[in-house]
């Protein structure tokens, strides 16, 4: 069995997520990952709004000793 099941990235694009809901999606794809890497694509300093963007590979390998 995969150490993530990805179909379960779907989860972390709810709309009504709160902070904390989505700081543990965001965890559990992050620490099932095998490489990651983030990119502030924007904020606006008068609203406080931002973008960022998360890309990785998630571990598959089902054999996989890492530790997440």
């Amino acid at each position: 069995m995969p150490r993530m099941d990805p179909n379960a990235l779907s989860a972390i694009e709810r709309a009504q997520m709160s902070p904390k809901a989505l700081s543990t999606g965001i965890w559990d794809v992050v620490s099932h990952s095998i490489s990651t890497r983030a990119k502030v694509e924007g904020f606006n300093v008068e609203t406080g709004e931002y973008r960022v963007v998360l890309q990785g590979t998630l571990d598959l390998d089902e054999t996989s000793k890492q530790i997440p």
